[in-house]
């Protein structure tokens, strides 16, 4: 809530994902018209923070504009427009906001001027020429997110980081 960058670095099944969804989800709810991108590196994750909002959010009618959606290969054609136009929390990964958002990012001009968070998910997977990689992608979207005057609130979460303080 601070607006400070943080990386949640804890042990499996502690509740890493309620750190990030809450202040997401409460940030949603304070302003219906704010954004946030969940990154993932595995579909099998993603599917699961998703399925973990949408029923957070299908329970809770403050949060019933949200709209989480998922946004990959496999999204068809009119769900992909249909995101851009309604959803306010994208599910995807690096490689899709590399090839299928950032290059066409004036379509998603509503979205990256109200982003408020960018939620990295399992941060330590991305290491070496991959986390190479996926860091000149976070700079990319960093620099047109302030494009659009969206200043991002970055969450990195890792449940096997050994030394998060190093």
């Amino acid at each position: 809530a601070t607006g400070n960058h943080v990386v949640v670095a804890t042990g499996t099944a502690s509740g890493k994902s309620l750190a990030y969804q809450l202040p997401v989800l409460t940030a949603l709810s304070d302003d219906p018209r704010a954004t946030a991108l969940y990154l993932s590196p595995t579909k099998a994750l993603g599917a699961d923070q998703l399925r973990s909002v949408t029923d957070t959010t299908g329970i809770e009618p403050a949060l019933s504009t949200v709209h989480p959606c998922a946004y990959d290969g496999d999204t068809s054609t009119e769900l992909r427009q249909w995101a851009r136009t309604h959803s306010r929390w994208i599910f995807t990964n690096p490689d899709m906001l590399h090839v299928g958002v950032l290059p066409g990012h004036q379509r998603w001009a509503r979205f990256f001027a109200r982003l408020r968070y960018v939620v990295v998910d399992e941060c330590h997977a991305y290491r070496g020429v991959f986390g190479s990689h996926v860091a000149l992608i976070l700079r990319r979207l960093r620099r047109i997110a302030a494009h659009y005057g969206a200043e991002p609130v970055f969450v990195l979460a890792s449940a096997t980081t050994a030394e998060p303080g190093l």
